[in-house]
């Protein structure tokens, strides 16, 4: 019987988490990875160990904390798989991955980060497979005007990027973000989800809507 199996490994200065979803069960073990950022030296470990096949590489958003890795994870993919492996992201962000302005490298104490751009776009409503599961597109804007989240009804997960934190949520000051989209992709898109679902962030902690529904001061 096939089996999701979802991996946060932090990475970099920022922490960022990325995260690796697999299938189980079958002939193979297809799996995504989202948002490689900085150094992803042991999130590749893991998906040699397990025998990943990785399908597609997704992004929440363009942040660079969240970008970093690609070049490196493209690299490793292509000496162990054949084909094109997609990248996906937000068209609103596409340009980002190329132009430290946007990615907000610029202004970091980093070395200009420029990677390649995404070949496959994220829209409101687009669904996804991966193995048998089903997984949707939640366009949720604020921390930035991309940022998306992937939900899974069947295994009630959400992977929510940098819109919900365990108690907190994105920063909305950079001069792409948008407080008020923000507040409205929390109340209008997340907080619709049900209580059990589980919270899979890009930063900090995985939790559940329940638990951030009456707790999390933002969402109040």
């Amino acid at each position: 019987m096939a089996k999701l199996r979802i991996k946060g490994i932090p990475l970099g200065a920022w922490q960022t988490n990325a995260w690796l979803i697999w299938v189980e069960g079958g002939s193979s073990k297809p799996g995504w990875i989202i948002d490689p950022g900085d150094n992803p030296t042991a999130l590749l470990e893991v998906v040699g160990a397990h025998d990943i096949q990785i399908d597609a590489v997704l992004f929440t958003h363009a942040h660079l904390d969240h970008i970093m890795g690609l070049e490196a994870v493209m690299s490793f993919v292509g000496k162990r798989q054949a084909g094109e492996v997609p990248i996906y992201a937000h068209p609103l962000e596409h340009a980002w991955f190329g132009d430290p302005q946007l990615n907000l490298s610029a202004f970091a104490e980093v070395p200009p980060v420029s990677v390649r751009a995404p070949t496959r776009t994220l829209e409101e409503g687009d669904e996804l497979s991966l193995g048998p599961t089903r997984w949707k597109v939640i366009h949720t804007p604020g921390h930035s005007p991309g940022s998306v989240s992937f939900v899974c009804d069947e295994a009630k997960v959400v992977i929510a990027g940098d819109t919900l934190f365990a108690g907190s949520v994105g920063r909305s000051d950079f001069p792409t973000s948008d407080p008020q989209a923000l507040d409205h992709s929390l109340r209008q898109k997340l907080m619709k989800l049900s209580d059990e679902f589980v919270v899979h962030p890009g930063h900090g902690p995985s939790t559940t809507i329940g638990r951030e529904r009456i707790s999390n001061p933002f969402v109040q």
